[in-house]
């Protein structure tokens, strides 16, 4: 398989694509301030081709999504539609909510998930009959060595897990902070069953479908969708699951990797960490831009 092509810019492929679901913590902002170029190419796109679909794995429902988007100074006149893994995982929580209580992993930031669901929050490892995970409860200080007592009770109970964001980590500022992906990977591995509905799963792409076709008043074509993404095993692999083309953002998490010596982006070494995961990317890029 080629290596991804290097792209300056969205100018120079938008004319093949009709929509863009595009993630949105390390491609649009860092979680302290957005990025102006991707910003401006996201604005570009949709008034002068078409739809722009983010697509995150937030725990966040949607609206309140926006909320922290607006904060950042990111609005609507660069997106079409907002949909997270929130909202994926809120369906899976409403057919689990009537079985008993569940165990809340998660700071108190993330308990607008379950806002408008009839759920019983006060389950514990030893008595809860299934698990929700939005993430660490102190993503800035936890580790994994502080859950694996609580997980072993649990898993030993072969509870589920419902994972409401599958990222593993995320920058933060300049920081790398860790998501509810590793947890969940941690539960996995003490052989607790674990649900995740955000990328790189289907679920999250079928509620981003129906947004579109909403949109657009037409059935999609995948072939006229790209996807821009920072995160190989969400992004990426959630991209080639669905068969979309995807420029691949190797910033952030994945930049050491992706440079050479001279600090310049190199499409055969990203190429390389791509393998590791048998993934591919049609395009790679140090930025999201414009031109």
């Amino acid at each position: 398989m080629s290596h991804p092509e290097l792209l300056n810019g969205l100018f120079d492929i938008a004319e093949h694509y009709d929509a863009i679901f595009c993630d949105i913590w390390g491609v649009l902002h860092n979680g302290r301030q957005h990025f102006p170029p991707a910003y401006e190419a996201l604005r570009k796109f949709k008034a002068e081709r078409g739809p722009v679909i983010l697509i995150s794995n937030s725990p966040r429902p949607r609206e309140s999504l926006i909320e922290q988007l607006a904060s950042l100074g990111i609005m609507d006149d660069a997106f079409s539609d907002v949909i997270s893994s929130g909202d994926a995982t809120r369906e899976y929580l409403k057919k689990f909510a009537p079985q008993g209580s569940a165990w809340k992993v998660g700071p108190e930031r993330d308990s607008v998930i379950y806002e408008g669901i009839d759920i019983d929050l006060s389950g514990t490892p030893q008595t809860a009959t299934f698990i929700s995970c939005t993430g660490p409860f102190d993503d800035e200080n936890d580790t994994l060595d502080q859950y694996q007592h609580a997980f072993t009770l649990a898993a030993q109970r072969k509870i589920v897990m419902i994972c409401a964001n599958p990222d593993k980590v995320v920058q933060r500022g300049d920081k790398i902070i860790m998501c509810a992906g590793s947890l969940a990977d941690l539960y996995a591995s003490l052989g607790g069953p674990v649900i995740m509905a955000g990328k790189p799963y289907a679920p999250i792409y079928e509620l981003c479908y129906q947004s579109l076709e909403k949109i657009t008043g037409k059935s999609h074509d995948k072939t006229r969708i790209v996807a821009i993404g920072d995160g190989l095993p969400t992004d990426v692999l959630g991209a080639n699951g669905q068969g979309l083309d995807l420029i691949f953002i190797a910033a952030g998490i994945h930049a050491l990797e992706a440079t050479n010596a001279q600090g310049v982006l190199d499409p055969l070494l990203l190429k390389a960490v791509l393998d590791t995961q048998m993934a591919n990317a049609k395009y790679v890029a140090d930025a999201l831009r414009w031109k």
